[in-house]
């Protein structure tokens, strides 16, 4: 351990990573890491011979941003509350679609160009509803889990962003800016 890392408080340290989370009763998996996301992982995780739909989301990191190349990624959060929020977040989708699994993992730490950041799987009975569960999880996770990204530009720029500041469109929210 360096001795910046030994200086860096538990939530931002990556040696206490991964945290994780795991309700069998509800098939519930949640992941923060610092690792790559696998994307098979977390869909197997709410795989369910209950389940005829298995809907997989997972977010990369994209070049440019509003015209300006980027060149990471960067995120940081808060565990405790992360994993709080996230927990409700699949509790919900799980009440409101009947889900037989839910899967969110997020990457911590710098996401190069074309890797992923979120995973989100869901699996339910029907395609409808886990089409629908998966992406108001993903906006729901973008506009109330205490996760943070910096944005890392090409020209030296660099900064932090909530992701609830955009729509599912990349739109600035109203009252944003």
């Amino acid at each position: 351990m360096t001795s910046e890392q030994s200086s860096l408080p538990a939530h931002l340290d990556p040696t206490t990573y991964p945290r994780t989370s795991h309700d069998p009763a509800q098939n519930i998996h949640l992941t923060l890491t610092y690792s790559p996301l696998d994307a098979n992982t977390y869909l197997a995780h709410t795989s369910s011979p209950e389940a005829g739909a298995n809907i997989l989301f997972v977010g990369t990191t994209r070049d440019t941003f509003e015209g300006r190349a980027v060149s990471q990624l960067s995120y940081t959060c808060y565990p405790p509350l992360a994993m709080k929020t996230l927990t409700a977040i699949a509790e919900d989708a799980i009440r409101t679609h009947d889900l037989k699994g839910v899967s969110i993992a997020h990457r911590m730490g710098v996401v190069p160009i074309g890797e992923a950041s979120i995973t989100i799987a869901v699996s339910a009975g029907h395609r409808g509803a886990a089409w629908r569960a998966g992406e108001e999880v993903l906006e729901a996770c973008k506009e109330k889990a205490e996760i943070w990204k910096r944005e890392e530009f090409v020209d030296g720029g660099k900064e932090w962003r909530a992701n609830a500041d955009r729509d599912a469109e990349g739109k600035l929210v109203e009252g944003e800016r």
